[in-house]
């Protein structure tokens, strides 16, 4: 038990670790390029930071465990809304507009409920995979047409560089996404089965991990003072993950779930608290750091839900 749970960590930060490497260099490459920072936030941003989402997608549909890339998600989502955006507020304060509020919320909000709308069966057939994904690429298009591409970039990428310096980096990085999410999903499902546990619940803490390295940027910015950590940067990759990230999965194999009543236990917690989150962003103008305490609490009971 300890190789495989040595395995599944191990394929865990390799996937992480192999992804941020990704995002940055394209982004870079992009940059040296010429390419406008709107449109590389708009893109390569935007999707590539849910890579490991993604990947997980795909490894678990084709390995039928639809339990645990659900529970990923779910669990990813859950983290970002309370536990992410609570510990940015305790370091420093998050202010918003109301109106960007509205725009990322309501994306995000739609986005979660048209993933529990599709799982409401407890399956996810390749057509509906492929209209989650269009869907996103319709609302993102509308969602940055006009503002948002710009500050993320600014946010994630530093410098442009030359493929030179890029190129070995995005290489490396994707090298590090096949074999990490390999080895966490593989080693996931024989983890799930050696300790009793359901897999779903293994999805869920996957979950926290993958949004763990951006809890970190986040933190840090808010610690350097950066005031200007955007609604969108702490928002986007929750518009991301249900329907693009699941969706892709989906185009692979029927995405099959076998824990229906913790999915939508889970699900509906998601949703509420979401919904609670964005409601105090909107009525403060942000989230000050008495508020940054009560998302994190909120976090908490995810676990005690499946």
């Amino acid at each position: 038990m300890l190789l495989e749970l040595g395995l599944f960590v191990g394929g865990l930060a390799l996937l992480v670790a192999g992804a941020d490497r990704t995002v940055r260099a394209a982004g870079e490459l992009a940059l040296y390029y010429g390419v406008s920072t709107f449109f590389v936030g708009v893109t390569v941003i935007s999707v590539g930071t849910s890579i490991p989402e993604m990947t997980t997608s795909i490894y678990a549909a084709l390995y039928g465990a639809g339990d645990l890339v659900v529970g990923n998600i779910v669990g990813s989502e859950t983290a970002q809304i309370t536990l992410a955006i609570g510990i940015v507020a305790l370091i420093a304060p998050i202010e918003a507009e109301r109106r960007n509020v509205a725009i990322y919320g309501g994306a995000m909000t739609l986005s979660m409920i048209i993933m529990l709308l599709t799982l409401e069966d407890g399956l996810l057939i390749r057509s509906e995979g492929f209209l989650m994904m269009l869907a996103y690429v319709f609302f993102i298009h509308d969602l940055y047409s006009n503002e948002g591409g710009e500050e993320i970039t600014e946010e994630v990428i530093e410098e442009r560089a030359s493929p030179r310096e890029t190129v070995p980096a995005i290489l490396v990085g994707l090298l590090m996404v096949v074999v990490g999410g390999h080895l966490m999903v593989t080693n996931g499902i024989e983890l799930a089965a050696l300790l009793g546990v359901p897999t779903y619940l293994l999805g869920l803490l996957t979950g926290l991990g993958t949004t763990l390295p951006e809890i970190t940027v986040a933190g840090l910015a808010a610690k350097r003072g950066e005031g200007g950590i955007s609604v969108g940067s702490l928002l986007g990759s929750n518009i991301t993950d249900p329907v693009f990230s699941l969706g892709v999965g989906a185009l692979f194999a029927d995405v099959v779930v076998n824990d229906l009543g913790a999915v939508q236990l889970s699900g509906a917690y998601m949703l509420g608290v979401s919904l609670l989150v964005l409601a105090l962003f909107y009525w403060r103008r942000g989230i000050s750091r008495r508020f940054g305490v009560v998302c994190v609490l909120l976090y908490l009971p995810s676990f005690f839900l499946v």
